[in-house]
């Protein structure tokens, strides 16, 4: 999970504008290389850098070791989500909490409904179509929605739904919408 990294880039530019320091900033390895740069380098801005990069360097640690207990977690409560496709373990715990009990739910249209995966119907130049309502729960809303479109890019069955319903005259959104139902009909499957 990607944070706001305490060291920023143009910190390390103005200190050595030459240097091009390593993409990714959140990684103990790149702490390493930036750590190994600026015990060479004096001054107030170094100084600065150093402590924030220290700081940057605890925050990850901490990152790392919850999403260590998260994952761990996960695969004792939910090990079904963590088979679908797109659904890992930060995002599997969103489902989890923010579900608060799926048996508190009469239907899969009643979960639907608090997903805000429940189709609505809308009519525009005497066509009929769905979207997806406004309403309900847009946190959770917001976990089937990255899922799905990890699955629209990268599996296969997914992309292939998508492709059929794009045939069929459906646009990105609405077979995007449909995914977005599948997943909600799955999250409520034991």
């Amino acid at each position: 999970m990607p944070v706001l990294a305490p060291v920023e880039r143009w910190h390390l530019h103005e200190l050595d504008p030459g240097w091009t320091p390593p993409t990714k900033i959140e990684r103990t390895s790149a702490y390493d290389k930036i750590e190994t740069k600026l015990s060479s380098l004096t001054g107030i801005v170094a100084r600065l850098a150093h402590a924030l990069m220290q700081h940057g360097r605890a925050l990850t640690a901490e990152i790392d070791q919850l999403t260590a207990e998260i994952t761990a977690l996960m695969q004792r409560l939910a090990p079904p989500m963590l088979t679908i496709c797109g659904c890992g373990p930060l995002t599997a715990a969103k489902i989890l909490a923010e579900t608060a009990g799926i048996e508190r739910f009469r239907s899969k249209d009643a979960y639907a409904r608090h997903t805000a995966t429940a189709p609505l119907p809308v009519w525009s130049s005497n066509r009929t179509r769905h979207r997806l309502s406004r309403t309900g729960n847009r946190h959770l809303n917001a976990a089937p929605h990255q899922i799905a479109h990890t699955q629209a890019h990268w599996h296969p069955d997914a992309r292939a739904m998508i492709a059929r319903r794009k045939a069929n005259g459906n646009g990105g959104l609405e077979a995007l919408r449909i995914l977005k139902r599948r997943l909600s009909r799955s999250s409520t499957e034991p």
